[in-house]
């Protein structure tokens, strides 16, 4: 018996990390803080090459990631009908 309320146990325990995990995939935390870094990067990059426009240029691949999430849902609701 203690064996099976082990077992149950670890598959609960299991189920939460992966509902947390799937949770964590579409909040807006995630999709800012990947967009803030990835802003950093790109100024930083630009900067070192002297470009000429570095904050309004690193813009575009950031607003490309946010609207590729939000698309993304289209897309699985779409898949997920097939």
């Amino acid at each position: 018996m203690k064996d099976l309320e082990a077992r149950v146990g670890a598959i609960e325990a299991r189920n939460k990390q992966v509902e947390q995990d799937k949770a964590w995939e579409v909040s807006w935390t995630r999709r800012i803080s990947i967009a803030v870094l990835t802003y950093a990067v790109i100024v930083s990059y630009l900067l070192a090459i002297h470009n000429s426009t570095p904050f309004v240029n690193a813009a575009v691949p950031v607003v490309g990631f946010i609207l590729s999430t939000l698309a993304m849902s289209w897309v699985k609701a779409l898949w997920q009908k097939k």
